[in-house]
Formats: structure tokens, sequence, C-alpha cells
């Protein structure tokens, strides 16, 4: 039963189109390039403020070490890659969606916890993160009336730390809510981020199916929930983003192929969700390329203009107390390049980021991306047309060198839409590239201090 389920969410893979092997070759050079010619040629790329001891692309250092759970992270990938195809062919849907959840969760716990409970709590609670500046926000009013003031170094002696300046107040807003439901402690903080973060895989499935992509949506599965994304998204604030940007887009497909009063209702609820994704981070507007795409993929444009309202709403909400976001983009890019961004070079960066999107997203997905020219029916379109959107995305971004290093998080919004492109891969690759990336994400865990 399990093999003939298998083998009908496999009918719909493209048979012809540009080889895989193109995209899975690209991707591992950049991302054995990307540490090597720093050591070789002794060029200062700055991938942290410190450069010693570091592992360029990532934001992090070298530093090989095992943990308690060690052992039974690999027992987990081994048996992930034994059954999670099978699991994901045969149970129901909301089963599967379930199972998603509670094993992308699972994963994401058990490779922070090599590093033990630090893994957990040592990252949201250092000085330059949000959260502690979220226990001593007692008046919210106050603090979106001088944030735009404290952004800049010279504006103000008493800035905004690292993770402040670089969003907008939305994302201090979310750490004061769990703060004042008494989460605010770096564990429970970072398990309650680590929670969320894991629902994103629950998303996407979601907007998959929603767009007739079901069969893609099953075998895109198991990469979504057991990839090296994972790594990065225990704890990052950035796992928070990605999960609000997939609901939102959830929210979007749904509406667009609805009608009547659901038609609406959806409208607003994505609307609303990627209206506060804008005040999240600066950087997810380019979030819009994939919504435009959920609309292509959908065949409808009726929810665009109730959604677009609603998510306009949400950033005009903040203006009367004091944040106007558009003025606040300008002075935290001085802020950014004032800093250690003036001293990266950008002829590294430009694509050394695209590296470290290869370590984070697993280089799988570079496989699968290189397929997008093989396109046959609705599913395969679906799925095409959400990473042709998040690639313009990461295009963008990428151009804009906004960001310069550690980028491996602030690419984990799209890496979910980049990595369903695996769908597009025959059976065979996929069996072998979810040991690939399983084997991505012990090792950058056990090799690497990520920091994140």
């Amino acid at each position: 039963m399990a093999t003939t389920l298998e083998q009908e969410t496999d009918r719909d893979v493209p048979r012809a189109g540009p080889s895989p092997w193109l995209g899975l070759v690209v991707a591992l050079v950049l991302m054995a390039l990307a540490p090597l010619v720093p050591l070789v040629t002794g060029w200062d790329v700055r991938a942290r403020t410190r450069p010693e001891g570091t592992f360029p692309p990532l934001n992090a250092l070298w530093e090989p070490h095992v943990g308690l759970l060690s052992v039974p992270v690999v027992a987990l990938a081994v048996l992930g890659w034994r059954y999670a195809f099978t699991v994901a062919a045969v149970l129901p849907w909301r089963r599967l969606l379930i199972t998603s959840y509670a094993a992308g969760l699972v994963w994401m716990l058990a490779l922070a916890w090599v590093d033990g409970p630090e893994g957990i709590s040592g990252v949201l609670g250092h000085w330059s993160e949000i959260l502690p500046v979220a226990r001593e926000t007692d008046d919210v009013a106050a603090m979106l009336g001088e944030f735009v003031g404290r952004i800049s170094y010279s504006a103000s002696p008493d800035n905004w730390p690292t993770h402040v300046a670089g969003h907008p107040p939305g994302a201090l807003l979310f750490y004061i809510g769990l703060v004042r439901i008494g989460l605010g402690g770096d564990l429970a903080a970072g398990l309650a981020v680590t929670a969320l973060g894991a629902t994103t895989t629950v998303a996407v499935l979601v907007t998959l199916r929603t767009l007739g992509a079901e069969a893609a949506a099953r075998r895109a599965a198991p990469f979504l929930v057991l990839g090296p994304t994972a790594v990065f998204m225990a704890v990052s604030n950035d796992a928070v983003f990605a999960a609000v940007a997939a609901w939102g887009l959830a929210a979007l497909a749904l509406a667009a192929t609805s009608a009547g009063r659901a038609c609406v209702g959806w409208s607003m609820l994505a609307g609303l969700l990627l209206g506060w994704l804008v005040m999240l981070s600066y950087g997810l507007p380019l979030i819009g390329l994939v919504a435009l795409a959920v609309l292509v993929a959908a065949r409808s444009w009726r929810p665009l203009p109730i959604a677009a309202a609603a998510a306009l709403a949400v950033v005009l909400a903040f203006v009367p107390a004091g944040f106007v976001w558009w003025e606040a983009l300008p002075v935290l890019r001085e802020r950014y390049y004032d800093g250690v961004a003036g001293i990266r070079p950008a002829t590294y960066w430009g694509w050394g980021n695209l590296a470290a999107l290869c370590f984070s997203a697993g280089p799988l997905a570079a496989a699968g991306i290189a397929r997008l020219g093989a396109l046959r029916g609705h599913a395969d379109r679906a799925v095409a047309m959400l990473v042709t959107g998040a690639v313009a995305a990461v295009v963008v971004a990428d151009l804009s060198f906004m960001s310069k290093a550690e980028v491996e998080r602030i690419w984990l919004p799209f890496c979910p839409w980049l990595v369903i492109s695996v769908a597009l891969l025959p059976e065979r690759w996929r069996r072998w590239g979810l040991a690939l990336q399983l084997a991505v994400a012990i090792a950058v865990q056990h090799l690497l201090s990520t920091r994140w």
C-alpha cells in the first residue's frame, strides 16, 4: 500500500528538463569556496564582529563538539530517512500536518539540545538581542515614540542594541508580549519561539494543498521537516518571521481559492499577517513577491485589494504612535554602514550570502531550483510559481547589499519556499537527497557554534 501511494504522489514529477546536477554542483561549490577563499587568501570578510576563529559565510565559530543528544540526533536522522517518505505518502492529510509539526519541533529541539539547555536559552538572552530590552520596557507608547531616534549610533548615546535597532518595533512588541504572559525567561522564550517556528512547515503544506499541489506537498514534506534550516530556526527571531510569513501566504492562498465572505475573511487575515510581517523586519516586504506568486498560481486576483488595504492599515497604525516605517529605514541604513557592514567586502558577500543560503536551506534545494524549467501539470506549476517568487526575492535582497553576512537566519522566511522545489526532483534524487540534507544539518550543528 505504501509503495502504491508513493508511486501515485510521484506521477506529477517532471521527467525532462534541466539537470538537477547543475544546481547541486553550484551549491556545493559555493559552500566549499565560501570558507576556503578567506582561509587561503587571508581576506578579512568579517563574518562576525571579531574575525578570529570564524567560519564564513556563516555567523559561526569553528568548534567541533558533541553533546548528550548527539547520538539521539543521528538516530532521529536515520529514522527520518527510513520512514519519512512512507509516512508522508500514506497518512491522512490532517494527521500528516500534526505529524509534520511534531516531528519538526522534535528535530529542532534535538539539534539545539546537542549544546544542552544553552542551545535554547543562550541565544535570545544575549545583550544584543531583543528579549532583554523587552523585559525592561514598561511604557510601550514611550518606546514607540522614541524608537526611530534611538536607532542611529550618533543620534543618541542610548541607542538600541543591534537586533532591536535592526528591526521595526513589531519584533520588540512580540517579545514584550511574551514577557507579559510569563514567557520572558531565556529558556521559556526560546521554547516559545521554536514552537512557533515549527508551524512554518504546516503553513507551507496547507498553501500547497490549497493551490492543488497536495502530491507535491507530500513529496516535499520530509525536506521541510528534517532539513538543515532547523539548526537556525532554533532559536532565532527569524523563525517567528518565517512562521508569520508562511501563515500569511497560506491565508492568501485560501482567499484566492474561496468566494464570497470566505474570500473577504481570508483576504483580511492575510493582509493583517503580511502587514505585521512588514513591522517585524525591514527586508520582509520582499515576501510580497511570493504573495504575488500565490495569486498567479491560484489564477485569482480577488484577494489583492482587501489584503493590500489590511496590510497597509497595519503599517499606518504605527504612525500616530510615532513610528514611520519609511522614515526609519534610511536611519537604519546609516547605522548599518557605520558599523561592521562598512568594512565587509561586497565582492565577497555578493556570492557569500548565497553560499550561506545553501547551508541554511540545504544544497538539494538548488538541485530542485534547477528544475524550474520542467513544468507539467497544475501541481508542478504551483510549486514552480512559489519557488520562482522566492528566488526573485532572494536575488533582490542579495543585490541590495542591505545584509552582508549573518544571512543564514535572515533567509529563513524564504527557505521553505525554496525547499519545496525538491518536489520537482525524481524519486531517486529525493531518496539520497534527504540523506544529504540530514548530513548537512548534523555537520553544521556538531562542527560549528552557530550562535543562533
